[in-house]
């Protein structure tokens, strides 16, 4: 058995454990504490006086949803500008269980557990409240996790401290034997002090290929349950098919999702035909990957070559338009676009940079949880040199793999919402406005996939779920 395993009680959160160093002494900009606490009614009497093709109360009622399924999400948005100067924020993914707290300087000093709490009393506790007439199950309170344990171990002595009970905090690493964890009558349990404990509820923080080892039908309460995850959330493929259905529904109301032009269930031997069409720059992803893994940047035909000589397990990918510099950016159906990037340094150099927006459903819609930017390691240059790697001029995820189930982050480019770093972003508050917004709809298109994945019994669509990503190699690894 998994000796990992540790009770978390309450009192026991301490903020030095679960902030990055540079966040724990950083102040948050005054734009950035302004725009967390503007009042819906604001963001969207602003909005929709921008952009007055938009229907109020359709943004309103964008506002006021409340997901069943996908409860906690963050999007990564590039702010990018065309070369008539349509700025517009672009959602690259919008990933379940994300990290970010870690990154979020206070929004207010005498409140030293930040948006930890905020997270779990906005979402998980009301998740957990009994409904009437059914019957909840008996059991304790769990965290599992595979990654990222400054954050996880922070929501855990939180958990502890809202529910004012111990919580059972449980390594769930993809590979291990994991026979500390079982499933019995739909139910999770876990094997601590001797004996298998139910649990009636999780918090869920295994980001990789976690269907592999998390059922779809659990009666254990999960954030976010695993469909999440399917439907979107760890899944480029059906993500890309969800944007685009929400789309067809937005269309008449001014709204819509911004991505890059995206061409789905793509085998690997029709790649090179399809960056070709691109004019020779796309982004290429592996759509079941995350934390900056299985995504490739193409600028050229050695990077393709590169590529197409991998060997990788799955069958089918994405192919997307390349936002870089307007040099070599793809020519999509909506023109050219490419980065807006850092203020310039010193000396003249614009990094690449991203934004990641974490919301949480609400009993009163969407909210903004934490905001946080991370540039790349390279500057961006207006001509492709011969050799050079275009992921550290585009790539911008701090995660490193140093090995099986190990991990460590590249914190140097971090760029924090204080106020040294937040003014080298070039962001106002529009953008912050319309990166929100743009995260709440990708957020509301995962969360009616996942609805359209379970049939009126409750029963997951397999059939469905089939047709719209058909990779074997997917389907054989869902639990």
């Amino acid at each position: 058995m998994n000796k990992n395993i540790e009770v978390v009680r309450p009192g026991t959160f301490d903020g030095e454990n679960h902030w990055y160093p540079k966040a724990l002494n950083a102040t948050i900009h005054p734009m950035v504490n302004f725009f967390l606490n503007l009042s819906k009614e604001r963001i969207i009497n602003r909005y929709c006086h921008l952009n007055p093709k938009v229907s109020r109360a359709k943004l309103r009622e964008v506002l006021d949803y409340e997901c069943k399924y996908f409860l906690w999400g963050g999007a990564d948005l590039i702010n990018s500008t065309s070369s008539e100067g349509n700025r517009q924020m672009v959602i690259l993914e919008n990933n379940s269980c994300p990290s970010g707290q870690k990154s979020m300087p206070l929004l207010d000093d005498n409140k030293e557990d930040g948006s930890y709490r905020l997270l779990i009393e906005r979402t998980f506790k009301p998740m957990l409240k009994p409904k009437k007439g059914v019957v909840g199950i008996k059991g304790k309170l769990g965290l599992f996790y595979d990654k990222n344990m400054m954050e996880t171990s922070g929501y855990a002595a939180i958990i502890a401290d809202v529910f004012d009970e111990e919580v059972i905090y449980v390594p769930y690493f993809n590979g291990d034997p994991n026979d500390q964890v079982k499933v019995e009558n739909d139910i999770l349990h876990v094997f601590h002090e001797d004996e298998w404990v139910p649990l009636r509820a999780v918090f869920r923080y295994v980001t990789q290929k976690p269907w592999n080892r998390i059922p779809l039908h659990c009666k254990t309460k999960v954030l976010n349950p695993i469909v999440a995850c399917l439907a979107g959330g760890r899944n480029k493929m059906v993500a890309a098919k969800a944007y685009d259905i929400y789309n067809t529904e937005l269309a008449s109301f001014g709204l819509k999702i911004n991505t890059p032009e995206t061409i789905w269930d793509v085998s690997k031997a029709e790649i090179p035909l399809w960056v070709q069409k691109m004019g020779g720059q796309a982004v290429i992803k592996i759509p079941y990957s995350n934390a900056g893994q299985g995504v490739f940047t193409i600028i050229n035909e050695e990077e393709l070559e590169a590529f197409m000589a991998l060997d990788i397990e799955y069958e089918r990918f994405i192919v997307q338009s390349l936002i870089g510099n307007y040099n070599w950016s793809s020519v999509s159906s909506n023109g050219k676009y490419y980065h807006v990037g850092t203020i310039p340094n010193l000396k003249g150099e614009t990094y690449v940079t991203d934004l990641r927006v974490m919301v949480s459903s609400t009993e009163s819609g969407i909210k903004p949880i934490c905001v946080y930017s991370r540039r790349a390691a390279k500057p961006l240059t207006d001509d492709i040199e011969n050799g050079l790697d275009s992921w550290s001029m585009l790539g911008t995820n701090l995660s490193v793999k140093e090995g099986v189930n190990e991990w460590s982050s590249d914190t140097n480019r971090l760029m924090l919402m204080d106020r040294r770093d937040f003014n080298k972003l070039g962001l106002g508050l529009d953008d912050l406005i319309q990166a929100y917004i743009q995260t709440v709809l990708s957020t509301i298109a995962i969360d009616k996939m996942c609805k359209n994945l379970y049939n009126s019994k409750g029963k997951f669509r397999m059939k469905l779920f089939k047709s719209l990503n058909n990779d074997t190699t997917l389907l054989n690894e869902i639990m």
